[in-house]
């Protein structure tokens, strides 16, 4: 894995740390393949590529801000 995934799924991790923290997905972790990241959402597990893992959390995220 190159530095830039190394990046991204680090970036997905904090992500998911946050959603989490904050009661908006229920679990997080690696997936099956290198390439992509487990989330629960909603008491599903899905499995997303990792910039799709990342556009899910930060517009979750962004959705669900307190004002």
């Amino acid at each position: 894995m190159n530095v830039t995934k190394d990046a991204l799924r680090n970036e997905v991790r904090y992500l998911a740390e946050e959603a989490f923290h904050r009661k908006l997905i229920s679990g997080f972790g690696d997936g099956p393949d290198a390439n992509e990241y487990q989330i629960v959402f909603q008491g599903k597990p899905r499995h997303f590529p990792l910039e799709e893992a990342h556009s899910f959390l930060v517009n979750l995220l962004f959705n669900n801000q307190d004002n």
